[in-house]
């Protein structure tokens, strides 16, 4: 995803700005650093691709301007997936419809399967997966979304507005379900 034709175009209109050339670098730093989480992110919950990709660059215009007014950001990474979430929720709202999942795609990233029979094992186990996955409360998803991406416990609290021992728990009880299926 480095080839994201987009944050060529964020990082060129950040740098055409004439003033504050730390804050820039700064954003332009954690625009390279996030960038790819954040839209992975935005696609777990909903949106399609080019949504996904226009949302990226909102959300990093969005952290330079509150900065280059001078607001203090105490966890920027945090700050943007907070807002990567709102966002993204809004935006997922005016989509139409919703493609369901297809398991085919995900056997077309799984690994090459020597066999026919081992190709069908493993897509039953994707559906599975996927399965479980669909069946996970709204909370429990998002908190497993955001953790796969790298956010701590307090990072994802901020982002979704609640605690880190929320946090926690809904990643516990989705744990705790997806090994019963795998397990199945």
């Amino acid at each position: 995803m480095s080839s994201f034709a987009s944050g060529k175009q964020f990082v060129g209109f950040i740098r055409q700005e004439k003033s504050g050339t730390a804050l820039q670098e700064q954003v332009s730093q954690l625009f390279e650093e996030a960038r790819d989480d954040v839209y992975r992110y935005l696609l777990t919950i909903g949106l399609y691709p080019p949504q996904a990709q226009e949302a990226v660059q909102e959300v990093f215009l969005r952290l330079y301007t509150t900065m280059r007014k001078g607001e203090e950001i105490q966890n920027p990474r945090a700050w943007i997936f907070r807002v990567a979430h709102n966002l993204g929720l809004k935006i997922r709202t005016r989509q139409h419809s919703e493609q369901p999942f297809d398991p085919e795609l995900g056997v077309q990233y799984a690994s090459q399967a020597a066999t026919p029979e081992a190709e069908l094992l493993e897509r039953e186990r994707m559906t599975r997966f996927h399965g479980a996955v669909q069946g996970l409360s709204e909370q429990q998803r998002r908190c497993l979304f955001l953790r796969m991406e790298g956010l701590r416990y307090p990072e994802i609290g901020a982002a979704l507005g609640i605690s880190a021992s929320a946090v926690g728990e809904f990643l516990r009880r989705a744990m705790v379900r997806l090994k019963k299926v795998r397990d199945e």
